[in-house]
């Protein structure tokens, strides 16, 4: 249990905080506006999508386990793919390519080890009307 905990921690705290640097530098790098515009998207949408990893991160930092925090595992993983697809499309270098898959590699250990420990904190009975309402 131990190890899972310290699994789940590492990995969600390189990814929240590899988020919160790429959100940064989307507010502060002329280079990231260039990066978008050449990926061919409009400039609010690097703005808008800013906000939603400072949102997000901040939702997976928070202790819950509502449906909420399923969203945000959603989201990003959405958002690692589809940032694969822009750079491949964009015939850009391997390393823009596979970057978001590793990243979404690390998310995806995240939410997988956050799920084991939930369900190893959850009692039985819990888990039981959990598999009857399913």
């Amino acid at each position: 249990m131990k190890k899972l905990k310290i699994t789940y921690w590492i990995s969600t705290l390189l990814f929240s905080a590899m988020m919160l640097f790429s959100a940064t530098m989307y507010f502060t790098s002329p280079e990231m506006a260039q990066t978008f515009q050449h990926l061919g998207f409009p400039d609010y949408f690097r703005v808008e999508l800013g906000i939603a990893k400072y949102l997000g991160v901040l939702m997976l930092l928070t202790p819950f386990y509502g449906r909420l925090k399923e969203w945000v595992y959603a989201g990003f993983s959405i958002n690692m793919i589809s940032g694969s697809i822009a750079h491949a499309a964009q015939s850009d270098p391997a390393s823009a390519v596979i970057t978001p898959l590793v990243m979404l590699a690390i998310l995806g250990l995240s939410y997988y080890t956050f799920h084991k420990l939930n369900d190893d904190l959850q009692p039985e009975v819990v888990k039981n009307i959990v598999q009857t309402a399913s």
